[in-house]
């Protein structure tokens, strides 16, 4: 769709006007001494929201509605201002705004002239909506959730101390986060020996990391238990290499009284 307008802009006045003498619509930022040259079908807004949809005569605009804007419509003189404003307050309440001042008598569009109202109608509503001004009900924008944060974990020379001790998902083993970017992993640890599968029967992402991390220390595996103490880089990898991932290894690590290596160190 495709509609020509001259389009007048001054500090308080907006006037959009139609070719071919198709009517004219003024949206004015007041509501004191507003003059209507001819009757018109008026919508009115507070704080950029639609509260009011009615008709007006000629002269000076009154209305007890509490509004700071005002947006007059004078359609062509083929379309009646009865109809026009029974269109506009379905469109509105259609799509959720609650009017006030509602009229009392519904009004029934005959047959053969609904569809030029119609027309008009979504003519102006497009014009409209252009501007900034959609017959539909306002709503504040969403706000996003704030995504927890990823806990941090800190690492020091008491912690490098203590033993913690996994009994988990098939594995068992016995941990110390002894240097920053170390874990040390004892000999004797018990692995899950087989990694779980996806609903399809195939590996998952965890499932292959952790094959990839047992195949780089697999020399010191026999029977799915480790003859020798190992090196990890991370709790993640002691995870992934025990038992595939799966959990939360932070809090998988226990020391002998029950404290969780996350209640050590986490930020």
């Amino acid at each position: 769709m495709e509609i020509n307008l001259s389009v007048l802009i001054t500090e308080a006045k907006t006037t959009i006007t139609f070719p071919n003498n198709h009517g004219q619509i003024n949206i004015i930022d007041s509501n004191k001494e507003i003059t209507l040259d001819q009757p018109a079908v008026y919508i009115l807004l507070k704080d950029n929201v639609i509260i009011s949809i009615g008709k007006s005569a000629a002269g000076n605009f009154q209305n007890d509605v509490d509004f700071n804007k005002i947006i007059i419509v004078n359609p062509s003189w083929d379309i009646e201002l009865d109809y026009l404003e029974h269109q506009f307050i379905t469109e509105a309440t259609a799509n959720g705004i609650t009017l006030t001042n509602l009229p009392e008598i519904e009004t029934k569009i005959p047959a053969n002239y609904e569809k030029t109202v119609t027309t008009y109608k979504d003519d102006v509503l497009l014009v409209l909506e252009t501007f900034g001004y959609p017959l539909k009900r306002h709503e504040e924008p969403k706000k996003e959730k704030a995504k927890p944060a990823k806990a941090r974990h800190k690492w020091t020379k008491e912690v490098s101390q203590i033993e913690f001790f996994i009994d988990t998902r098939d594995s068992k083993a016995t941990a110390l986060w002894h240097k920053r970017n170390e874990m040390l992993l004892k000999a004797g640890a018990t692995m899950m020996a087989t990694p779980p599968l996806n609903k399809d029967g195939s590996l998952g992402f965890s499932a292959k990391m952790g094959q990839r991390i047992r195949e780089d220390h697999k020399d010191k595996v026999k029977n799915f238990v480790t003859t020798e103490d190992i090196i990890l880089k991370s709790v993640n990898e002691v995870g992934l290499f025990l038992y595939f991932g799966g959990t939360n290894s932070w809090l998988e690590l226990i020391d002998a009284n029950g404290k969780t290596l996350n209640e050590w160190t986490v930020v």
